[in-house]
């Protein structure tokens, strides 16, 4: 049974039609975990995103198995995906991004096709000041 919905369909596809470039996303799961029904959700829900867009890749990777791969991307808990453009930009979604969260992916996707941030003037000035390298993480929960 499909996650997306065809109205949801039709929104996410113009949404995707703002991507300049190619983004990869890079799922990482595990089948035998206590994670393992989300893992699968994750996956499928980014499957569902990207056949929306001719943009979009997706490969699935096993925490367990792909650990090198997984340390090189920071990734250390499932679900996972990684959302990589021309570069890799350090976005990284844990959990099933649905709710507010699904929004965020879609962005970040087309952030990432275009290596330019919807971000003011003001706030590229502000940050081409920083000396040194700054982790943001954002937490979310419905409740």
């Amino acid at each position: 049974m499909a996650l997306l919905n065809a109205r949801d369909e039709a929104e996410v596809r113009k949404q995707l039609g703002q991507m300049r470039d190619s983004v990869k996303l890079v799922v990482f799961s595990e089948t035998l975990s206590g994670a393992a029904e989300l893992c699968q959700q994750n996956e499928q829900l980014v499957r569902e995103v990207a056949a929306l867009t001719d943009k979009a890749t997706v490969e699935t990777l096993n925490l367990a198995i792909d650990h090198e791969r997984a340390e090189g991307y920071g990734v250390d808990r499932v679900p996972a995906i990684v959302v990589e453009g021309g570069r890799d930009y350090g976005i990284r979604f844990y959990g099933v991004p649905s709710g507010y969260e699904f929004g965020n992916l879609i962005d970040s996707m087309i952030v990432a096709s275009t290596g330019e941030p919807a971000l003011s003037e003001e706030t590229k000035t502000a940050l081409q000041g920083l000396t040194t390298d700054i982790d943001i993480k954002v937490f979310s929960t419905p409740t």
